[in-house]
């Protein structure tokens, strides 16, 4: 979900501004999934860039307070929501934690960093939604500690149906910044890519596994 258009089309002009996103229909990207992509996305660059970062944290906490109220605990998803989601929190003024993929093998073996109590109120921090597998994975471990999840923030989005099946099934909300919709929508106003580029990016989206093989 995203509640406001003008701030998804400026958060996506910074990310493109700064190359935490990268376009290339032509010549695409190895994702790690073994997907081909004509997009690539890093927003932890976003960190390098005072005026981005403190737009995204000014954003997100003011989407935090929006959407769930002021919650008792920040937490992020590690690594690449720990620094952004430290700054809402220090926005909002609340606590933060951060949870790991998996616990640790040794020491007190956590999966999450931080203080948290029985029945706190929640909001989880992500960079990034691909297919939500990961961040859904965070939510779960936060369920274990008997915390209330109000809902999860994001910066950006791909919008995969298999994301939007995944928090529906997980009972989880999920608002972005941005998405890809938005960002395609700024490259063209802004000449990043052309109608034919367009189109192309929009075939990908379709059908991201399949998709130029």
């Amino acid at each position: 979900m995203i509640l406001n258009k003008d701030t998804a089309k400026k958060t996506a002009e910074f990310l493109l501004q700064i190359k935490a996103i990268k376009l290339s229909p032509s010549e695409p990207f190895n994702w790690a999934s073994g997907w081909k992509s004509p997009i690539y996305c890093d927003n932890r660059i976003t960190l390098s860039f005072p005026a981005v970062r403190n737009f995204l944290k000014e954003e997100i906490a003011k989407l935090v307070e929006q959407k769930h109220g002021k919650p008792d605990v920040i937490a992020g998803v590690a690594t690449g929501a720990i620094a952004i989601g430290v700054l809402v929190a220090q926005e909002l003024g609340v606590p933060f934690v951060y949870v790991r993929p998996e616990a640790k093998k040794h020491g007190r073996k956590n999966q999450i960093e931080g203080h948290l109590e029985k029945g706190q109120n929640v909001v989880v921090i992500e960079d990034l939604i691909s297919t939500g597998k990961s961040s859904l994975q965070a939510v779960d471990a936060l369920k274990e500690t008997d915390v209330n999840i109000k809902g999860m923030v994001a910066i950006f989005t791909y919008g995969f149906e298999i994301a939007n099946k995944n928090f529906k099934e997980s009972n989880i909300e999920l608002t972005t910044l941005s998405s890809y919709e938005h960002l395609l929508e700024q490259a063209l106003d802004s000449h990043y890519i052309s109608e034919k580029e367009l189109n192309t990016l929009q075939d990908w989206r379709k059908s991201p596994s399949e998709w130029n093989q």
